[in-house]
């Protein structure tokens, strides 16, 4: 079976956020049925059922109504072999829903003066990015931040290229066994934030390819990017002087007391972090991404909840927490005009934020990591959903769809009872 037979690679946005009926696991356990939940210890022991139930190894879940956070518990085991609990204070990555720290930093950015959203990116960068079938568009801030920009993700480099297993990490085992023989991720030193996106969107870098870019011009077509996304961290870098994961540290962690959170994996005490499982009995080795902006923030259940309150008062005009209220609009304004829609699970975004049903959310999914954060356009409330499970293979797909839906449906019944 080949790589790309057995994993999902962009396709995998568009199932992390359109959930489907699918009710049972891949191993023939039925997920119950959350059934007049009303309390908050109705819903621990649903989901405590759950996690019995399944095959997600843990999980925490996080959520606010109103102005509090009025629900907030952690589930099943942050290493299975050692029976390490999972608790709200365990690390985890949550993979693509980092993208929606990058919309704060765009806004932040934005609001210090560093640029606009019109901006032209080759105004900023030191050198130019250049489109080679479509060399005179002006790929703009906007085009990066709602994935319109043409530039896109070549789905083997992408994975094989980007990803890297950390030195130290033990490369004998059957979860090293898969990203190295089957994705073929190599155990190596990081790369630097600007050398990988050089060789990648440089005519001359070792990764550089016409499949990097669409034919279409900016602003016109939308395809979820990885790397486009990487590009908005790097700008910021190269227009505050500062990296990327110490600008979001300084303007956006911080503030938000989310101090147990980072960019930099070299900060986090791997011993507090959740292994991270392609199924229950192989654990994955500790891996990082060079293009890390677009999903590699290091951070907790209990952090989470921060963040989500925040964003939750945000929306509704309701916080200058991060920076004013016409920014939080901002990030939460519609940015697609003309009828322009990214897919069939969306019907709008604004900065790295989508828009359906009433909601804004994002996904994520890597490698033994599954993630979805929500919240009502009204600010009435939103969750967060995070798990060492994995999604990104195949054949675990729809075991994680089944409990997302599951658990959405339990916390709905929760916030309609209080």
């Amino acid at each position: 079976m080949t790589t790309l037979s057995r994993i999902l690679v962009l396709s995998i946005l568009s199932l992390i956020l359109t959930l489907t009926s699918c009710s049972n696991n891949d191993d023939g356990g039925t997920i119950p049925e959350p059934f007049s939940i009303k309390t908050a210890a109705e819903l621990n022991a649903y989901l405590d059922d759950m996690a019995k139930a399944t095959d997600v190894p843990g999980f925490a879940i996080s959520v606010v109504k109103g102005n509090s956070i009025v629900y907030q518990e952690s589930f099943g085991y942050a290493n299975i072999q050692n029976q390490v609990a999972y608790t709200n204070t365990t690390i985890n990555s949550i993979a693509s829903t980092s993208k929606t720290f990058v919309g704060a930093a765009v806004a932040k950015a934005i609001e210090q003066g560093h640029f606009t959203l019109e901006t032209n990116i080759n105004d900023l960068l030191p050198i130019s990015v250049i489109n080679p079938k479509q060399p005179e568009g002006v790929i703009k801030i906007k085009h990066l931040a709602t994935h319109t920009s043409g530039l896109l993700d070549r789905p083997e480099v992408y994975l094989a290229y980007n990803y890297h297993i950390l030195p130290g990490e033990n490369i004998n085992t059957a979860g090293a066994g898969i990203l190295m023989n089957e994705i073929g991720i190599e155990q190596r030193e990081a790369y630097s934030l600007e050398d990988f996106l050089a060789a990648y969107f440089l005519e001359d870098g070792d990764l550089y390819s016409l499949d990097n870019f669409a034919d279409t011009p900016p602003g016109s077509t939308w395809a979820y990017s990885n790397l486009a996304t990487g590009l908005s961290g790097y700008i910021i870098e190269t227009v505050t002087g500062q990296s990327f994961d110490e600008y979001v540290k300084e303007n956006i962690l911080l503030p938000l007391q989310m101090n147990a959170s980072t960019y930099s994996i070299e900060e986090v005490n791997t011993a507090e972090m959740a292994t991270r499982y392609i199924n229950e009995g192989t654990p994955l080795p500790l891996y990082a991404n060079d293009s890390y902006p677009e999903g590699s923030i290091y951070t907790s259940n209990e952090d989470m909840g921060y963040f989500l309150l925040d964003m939750v008062s945000g929306i509704k005009g309701e916080s200058n927490l991060l920076f004013s209220k016409d920014s939080y609009d901002m990030l939460f304004n519609p940015q697609l005009a003309g009828g322009l829609v990214p897919q069939d699970f969306a019907e709008n975004h604004g900065l790295f934020w989508y828009f359906k049903d009433g909601k804004a959310m994002h996904g994520g999914n890597s490698f033994g990591v599954s993630t979805h954060l929500e919240i009502e356009q009204n600010g009435a409330s939103g969750f967060i959903f995070m798990s060492n499970m994995d999604a990104s293979f195949s054949g675990n797909t729809q075991s994680y769809l089944a409990v997302q839906e599951k658990v959405s449906k339990a916390i709905k019944e929760y916030l309609d009872a209080i």
